[in-house]
């Protein structure tokens, strides 16, 4: 039997799109082994998001090489699609795929040996279709990430994925509903609805009634799905209507992610980001009227350029008074082919780092804070795997990772738990 590995960085669409073609593999009887192991093809599904990243994918794929030179590798993603050139001209890749046409991989990879190359990457912004790929095998796993949206319109000054990912694109509802159905089959309880931007989701579309608050509707209807959960969104999607409708469905998570980058309104002009701090807290406000418990997350970049110390202050004001349960903190990295790249004053590393510390500190007083208030309070934990022994890790609806002992397995269950203690970034409890 032919053996598949897969090395995957980014986010959960990528890892979304790397389980759909370990299915499509495994179809074709190919077994899985770890992406350190021997293995017959190595696929790398790559992220752009920073230079890093690039470089990983590169590191990790002449690493792969040498476990056996006699492998095809193939890169896909991201990365691939802005930069397809400058990957091919690695001496150990053989396949190019980009973000489009991942369901011919296995074909594609059938085509070739491992003294070819060969590439499929095509025009992303003249793809208007949704690519087709899904997952619904169980895979021991209690939480399914599912995409239902691909491509970006926003160009954030600081962004490359618009030219990686292309134009807005939704996927059909019906796919939709089939695929929650499979999972319900699987065994999963809670889905997770993610895209490149989420928020984006039936503008494509000629239908105006199919919009993202449809989805959550329909899928909130369908029997066996416990939990629907949102990956990261837009603050301006959350319309006083948006909130009133999901606060009232039993099924939808009590947590939200809500991109902010910063604190600061003359930041967040020069990185394209389209609402000011003033409409981000009124959305913060009407979450916590309307939803008791809600956990509200964020991302911050620090560094911008052009940021200046009263602009950071500003940021850093600003995040104390709203106090988020959670913040990740990134150091702005220039992307080629990005206007922030070439933006003037740009931030030295030293000063990203202690701004980078400085909310991070911030982010674990405000989780410390937001946590403590549910200790001797029973709340709903799915319990996702064993972690060690005799202890099993799982998430309340508002995202609080929950750590308990148990005899028994519980993985997969949704279980009443006791808080009884706050640690670093997840609590402890005992089962009721």
């Amino acid at each position: 039997m032919k053996k598949v590995a897969f090395y995957t960085l980014g986010c959960k669409v990528n890892q979304y799109e790397t389980e759909a073609m370990l299915e499509m593999f495994e179809k074709e009887g190919y077994s899985q082994v770890d992406s350190e192991d021997y293995s017959d093809v190595y696929v790398i599904n790559t992220c752009t998001v920073t230079h890093m990243s690039d470089r990983k994918s590169r590191q990790y794929i002449r690493r792969v090489k040498k476990k056996n030179p006699d492998a095809i590798i193939a890169v896909v993603g991201c990365y691939s699609q802005v930069s397809p050139e400058e990957i091919l001209e690695i001496e150990e890749v053989n396949l190019v795929m980009g973000t489009n046409d991942r369901r011919k991989i296995v074909e594609e990879i059938k085509k070739i040996d491992s003294s070819q190359k060969s590439s499929t990457v095509d025009d992303i912004m003249k793809v208007k279709a949704f690519e087709e790929i899904e997952i619904s095998q169980a895979n021991g796993k209690t939480r399914a990430f599912m995409k239902i949206q691909d491509g970006c319109d926003r160009f954030c000054s600081y962004c490359i994925i618009p030219y990686a990912r292309g134009r807005v694109r939704s996927r059909d509802l019906n796919s939709i509903i089939d695929e929650v159905k499979k999972l319900v089959t699987n065994g999963y309880k809670e889905v997770v609805l993610t895209g490149i931007h989420v928020a984006s989701y039936g503008k494509d579309l000629k239908n105006e009634e199919v919009n993202l608050l449809n989805v959550i509707k329909t899928i909130n209807n369908i029997d066996g799905i416990e939990r629907i959960r949102l990956s990261s969104v837009e603050p301006i999607l959350f319309t006083e209507e948006f909130v009133k409708e999901v606060s009232q469905m039993e099924k939808v998570c009590t947590h939200y992610h809500l991109s902010l980058q910063s604190g600061c309104d003359e930041t967040l002009k020069r990185m394209n980001r389209r609402y000011t701090t003033e409409e981000y807290k009124a959305i913060v406000d009407r979450l916590r009227e309307n939803i008791p418990n809600v956990a509200i997350t964020t991302d911050v970049i620090v560094g911008f350029p052009g940021e200046t110390n009263d602009e950071f202050n500003n940021t850093y004001e600003f995040l104390r008074d709203i106090e988020l349960s959670q913040m990740h903190i990134f150091k702005y990295s220039p992307r080629k082919g990005t206007p922030a790249a070439t933006m003037e004053n740009q931030i030295d590393p030293q000063m990203k780092q202690f701004r980078s510390d400085k909310l991070l500190n911030l982010s674990k007083e405000n989780f410390d804070k937001f946590a403590n208030k549910f200790i001797g309070q029973e709340l709903d934990v799915l319990f996702e795997q064993n972690i060690v022994e005799d202890r099993y890790e799982g998430l309340t609806p508002n995202y609080i990772r929950v750590v308990v002992k148990s005899d028994k397995d519980i993985q997969g269950k949704i279980i009443k738990v006791k808080i009884t203690d706050v640690k670093n970034e997840y609590v402890e409890g005992i089962l009721m």
